[in-house]
């Protein structure tokens, strides 16, 4: 799907004008492809590079626009099974125009960050800045998850929370290779700041760009490490917990079990028997008396032994 744009007082609007500067293509098809290589010049490995969630991000000069192929997040969804993915943007700056080709259904140009922009170089360093305070926002949703799966493995007995730290903890790989080829096109920027009509106002955002890509990739890998670190630990906590739990039920196998053994040898025909001459109520409270005094004393006993394993 085409869509077009205008620069008007600062502000990006959508419009109906195919010659509009700014021209967003969303996941093309071959139509839409055709005419990305026949009227704007760009080459068919351009376009594929844009729209494949596995190209590494770069920056190249062709004739008459610059490349600039870089990484954002992709919105997180229920579905995704705390699994966070990054895809690709492929922005093509002409002198007079910019063509992006993105493979996602998004809302690309949100005002609260596309605000007073005058030029096109804003605009696609606006683009730039943008997916990088997404990243951001990305990490501190996953360090609230993470806080929260945490909470719950240390009262779980099964897996499941700790197959999703893993999930996060391979979304922050992801992220972390996304974010460190996104410094690779920051960089190659700085130092092309002539080849992309950058004036000073430009330069300096583009530094400020930089230090907050660097302070997120050092986000990512601070939570990548610490969750990596800490995983075989939350895994030995959960086999603590069923451990735990297993050794209840055992303590409880071996005070039933004296019970079990009287119940099954004598039998409640002969008990009955023997207590014919006592009303059957008197003789079944006894009875349960003493099966509870059997089960406390056998408790006690286990009790006292597990007490001295554990001090020796």
């Amino acid at each position: 799907m085409q869509l077009n744009y205008n620069l008007i007082d600062g502000k990006i609007i959508q419009t109906t004008d195919e010659d509009a500067p700014i021209i967003v293509f969303e996941n093309p098809d071959e139509i839409e492809k055709n005419k990305i290589t026949s009227v704007y010049s760009i080459d068919e490995h351009n376009i594929q590079s844009a729209l494949d969630p596995n190209e590494v991000s770069r920056l190249e000069f062709e004739d008459t626009y610059a490349a600039i192929i870089y990484k954002k997040p992709k919105n997180y969804s229920s579905k995704d099974e705390f699994t966070f993915k990054a895809f690709t943007v492929g922005v093509f700056y002409f002198k007079d125009r910019l063509i992006i080709i993105i493979g996602e259904s998004i809302v690309l140009f949100e005002e609260k960050f596309f605000n007073r922009v005058e030029t096109l170089p804003e605009v696609f360093l606006k683009l730039i800045n943008e997916a990088i305070i997404h990243f951001m926002m990305h990490l501190r949703v996953i360090n609230m998850i993470t806080e929260e799966l945490e909470t719950k493995i240390t009262r779980a007995m099964e897996n499941k929370h700790l197959l999703n730290l893993f999930s996060i903890s391979k979304s922050l790989v992801y992220y972390l290779n996304a974010i460190e080829a996104n410094t690779t096109i920051i960089s190659k920027m700085k130092r092309n700041f002539q080849k992309l009509d950058f004036g000073e106002k430009q330069i300096d955002f583009l530094e400020d760009i930089a230090i907050e890509n660097y302070q997120c990739y050092r986000q990512a890998e601070i939570y990548s490490t610490v969750l990596g670190g800490l995983m075989d630990a939350r895994g030995t906590i959960v086999n603590n917990n069923m451990n735990f739990l297993i050794k209840q039920l055992t303590i409880i196998n071996i005070i039933l079990l004296p019970i079990n053994v009287i119940a099954s040898i004598g039998g409640m025909s002969e008990y009955s028997m023997m207590t014919k001459d006592i009303d059957w109520p008197v003789s079944y409270l006894l009875f349960m008396i003493v099966m509870v005094l059997i089960g406390y004393l056998t408790y006690v006993v286990v009790k006292r032994i597990e007490s001295k394993t554990g001090s020796s």
